[in-house]
């Protein structure tokens, strides 16, 4: 079987060192090099062939994040796990957003990390549980946050609004009725309110404005 190339990037010296002993003993797991910060770990990448590349986040010069988007711009092969103390929301979404394939906090057992970094290696996402749920939490307050903007700026109440996202989702308006145990009338009635308030022309505008809002 071909070992996993890993670096690790770390500013702290027992941790580099730490990682580098247990990771290392695994038959499956080659070290190819320490760094101490971001820069540091591009650079390697750059020179040598690493399969998956551990970065902390807070390091000095170059930070995991930004490391995280220079390495997978320079290096597309690699794959980026964070490992880290950090569970700030604002590292998380950049560092996935740039290409990180796992995020994983320090306090992990060592076994569970290797298995990361293999799991990483297949082309696999790995997340923290933790990070995972905040994650799904910070989803979903950014979604109640958009609709309720929507709901303020066009006077749309809660009825109107799930009108809207049925056409969005495609539904007619018997469709919609059934859904909703109301009259198909007062559906009508409901829409042609919503495109009054929001001068609309008609269902398809809805439907498109459902889909830009991530309504659908």
């Amino acid at each position: 079987m071909h070992k996993i190339n890993i670096a690790i990037a770390d500013d702290e010296m027992l941790i580099r060192e730490g990682l580098k002993i247990i990771l290392g003993s695994d038959d499956n797991i080659n070290i190819v090099g320490l760094c101490e910060n971001g820069e540091e770990a591009l650079e390697l990448c750059k020179k040598e062939q690493i399969d998956v590349m551990l970065l902390d986040i807070n390091m000095p010069v170059c930070n995991g994040v930004m490391a995280t988007k220079l390495i997978k711009k320079e290096c597309k092969n690699t794959k980026i796990m964070i490992l880290t103390t950090f569970k700030d929301e604002e590292y998380i979404i950049d560092a996935i957003k740039f290409g990180a394939h796992g995020y994983i906090l320090k306090d992990t057992s060592y076994d569970v990390i290797l298995e990361g970094i293999k799991s990483v290696h297949k082309g696999n996402v790995v997340v923290h549980p933790e990070i995972a749920a905040k994650m799904v939490a910070s989803k979903e307050l950014s979604q109640e946050a958009l609709t309720e903007n929507i709901k303020a700026k066009y006077r749309i109440t809660d009825r109107e609004l799930e009108i809207i996202i049925n056409i969005g989702l495609g539904l007619s308006n018997k469709e919609i009725a059934k859904k909703l145990f109301v009259a198909e009338g007062t559906v009508k009635n409901y829409i042609t309110e919503i495109l009054a308030k929001m001068e609309l022309r008609d269902r398809t505008q809805l439907a498109i404005f459902a889909l830009k809002n991530s309504l659908v």
